[in-house]
C-alpha cells in the first residue's frame, strides 16, 4: 500500500505548494481536492490549464494523484441543487485524467439540506433510495465519457451508510464504474473498541472486489473521530484485513492538522511494516 493524504491538509492554492507539503511530510500519494488549486472545489469551470498543472506538479514533486473529489449531495431534497452538482461533476471528471487519476470520489449523500455529511432520518426511505439510483445511474454516464472509476464510501451519515447498502448499490447499478472507498472509522459508531474488528474485517470481505482506495482516520470510543493512532482503531487489524483481501492501492489519512501529518505517516508506515512481516 502507498501512503497517501488529503491533499486539502496543507495550506496553499497552487498544486506544486501543496505536493510539496506532501511529499515533505512523508507522503507518495494525495487525494486531491480543487480547492488546492485556489478553485470552488465542485466549480463552475475550469480554467485552461488547470487540470494540466495539477499533472505537472505531480510529476515535479514525486507526489502522485490518487483520485480527485468529485463529492456533492447526491440525494438532496431539491432536485435544482442535484442537478447543479452533477453539472460540476461532469467538470471534475473532464479534469480528473488531466491530473493523472482515474477515480473521482462521491458522496452518497444525506436528506439534509445544509450539510451533506450530517444524517438525516429520511436518508433510509425508498425515496431516498430511489433518487441516490437515478443520481447515480447519471453520474455513471459521465464516468463512461471519461473512462473513469467513480469512489462511493459507506459513510454513516449518508444513504449508503454501510458495506451491506454499497454491495447492494453495486448490485444495483450494475456498472464496473462503480468502485468503493473503505474507512474502517466510518464503519463504526461509539461503543466497546473491541468488537469493531469484527465489523471492519466483515465489510472489507463483503467489498474487496471493488476497493480501490483506502482511508486512514481513527476513532475513540466515545465515537468521536481522531488522527490515526490518537483512536481506538487496530490499525493492524485493518490493514491486514486489506492486505488479505488483496488490496494494494493507496492509503489516504484525512481529518488531521498539517503539523500531524509527519507523525501519522509515520505511525502508519509502522503498522504497514508489521502487517507485512
Amino acid at each position: 500500500m502507498e501512503l497517501g493524504i488529503f491533499a486539502k491538509t496543507f495550506a496553499g492554492t497552487d498544486p506544486e505548494t501543496v505536493l510539496g507539503g506532501a511529499r515533505a511530510a512523508g507522503y507518495r500519494t494525495v487525494q486531491y481536492n480543487l480547492a488546492c488549486s485556489g478553485l470552488p472545489s465542485m466549480p463552475d469551470f475550469l480554467p485552461e490549464g488547470a487540470a494540466e498543472a495539477v499533472g505537472q506538479a505531480a510529476a515535479e514533486t514525486g507526489v502522485s494523484i490518487a483520485a480527485l473529489s468529485g463529492t456533492y449531495n447526491m440525494v438532496h431534497p431539491d432536485p435544482a441543487l442535484r442537478a447543479e452538482g452533477l453539472a460540476r461533476l461532469e467538470i471534475v471528471a473532464a479534469a480528473a485524467r488531466g491530473m493523472g487519476t482515474g477515480l473521482v470520489t462521491l458522496c452518497t449523500g444525506t436528506r439534509d439540506t445544509d450539510d451533506q455529511w450530517r444524517h438525516h432520518p429520511d436518508n433510509d426511505t425508498p425515496a431516498a433510495w430511489a433518487d441516490l439510483l437515478a443520481e447515480m445511474e447519471k453520474a455513471v454516464l459521465i464516468a463512461e465519457r471519461h473512462d473513469l472509476l467513480l469512489g462511493i464510501e459507506p459513510e454513516g451519515a449518508n444513504v449508503v451508510d454501510g458495506a451491506k447498502k454499497a454491495r447492494r448499490l453495486i448490485a444495483e447499478i450494475g456498472s464496473d464504474r462503480l468502485a468503493i472507498v473503505i474507512d474502517a472509522a466510518n464503519l463504526v459508531e461509539a461503543g466497546d473498541p473491541a468488537l469493531w474488528r469484527q465489523t471492519i474485517a466483515e465489510a472489507v470481505d463483503l467489498l474487496a472486489d471493488r476497493i480501490v482506495m483506502a482511508h486512514a482516520k481513527d476513532r475513540r470510543a466515545d465515537g468521536s473521530f481522531a488522527a490515526p493512532g490518537a483512536g481506538a482503531i487496530d490499525f493492524v487489524h485493518y490493514l491486514g484485513a486489506l492486505q488479505k483481501a488483496g488490496f494494494s492501492g493507496p492509503l489516504v489519512t484525512h481529518g488531521l492538522m498539517a503539523a500531524e501529518a509527519g507523525p501519522v505517516a509515520g505511525f502508519l508506515g509502522s503498522a504497514l511494516e508489521r502487517v507485512a512481516r
